[in-house]
């Protein structure tokens, strides 16, 4: 079970770019969850996630050996869910929004701006994989709803 957890379903055993693969393994469950019960459903699915990933990747971690293994994806998982529920509590969900959402959180987790790099670099176990996401996470919202704004008030060049 903590395997299944901590790699989203063997999304980040993926050859190729696993955090990848672990934010687009996500998007079908946050979907669901805004749908049936908006961005607050989806805002409590992601602490209830945050918590079960600080657990299963500090197991994945010990049992693997190593500080930050790729394969662990819950906390793209959470830092993904935590990017659009946000962006939904201002705006309603469609393709666009989840297509941004994806690509903002991607940019801002590989990049790890401050402090996420700062978390990552000197925070261990559980709740420093996942810490560094939930950073990224509050970063690629913002940068969504500025865009977002932007666009709408026509300020975005095309």
């Amino acid at each position: 079970m903590v395997r299944w957890l901590a790699t989203w379903f063997g999304s980040g055993l993926s050859p190729v770019a696993p955090g990848t693969a672990g934010s687009l393994a996500a998007l079908p469950f946050a979907w669901l969850l805004a749908w049936a019960g908006g961005a607050w459903t989806l805002l409590g699915a992601t602490v209830m996630v945050f918590g079960v990933g600080v657990v299963v990747s500090e197991a994945y971690r010990q049992t693997a050996g190593r500080k930050d293994p790729s394969e662990v994806v819950i906390d793209e998982v959470a830092g993904q869910w935590l990017t659009l529920g946000l962006v939904l509590l201002v705006w309603p969900m469609d393709s666009l929004i989840v297509a941004l959402s994806f690509l903002a959180f991607r940019i801002a987790d590989i990049t790890k701006p401050w402090p996420a790099n700062a978390i990552d670099r000197r925070m261990d176990g559980g709740l420093g994989i996942m810490l560094d996401d939930m950073v990224a996470g509050l970063y690629a919202a913002g940068a969504v709803l500025i865009t977002l704004i932007g666009l709408r008030n026509g300020i975005v060049a095309s």
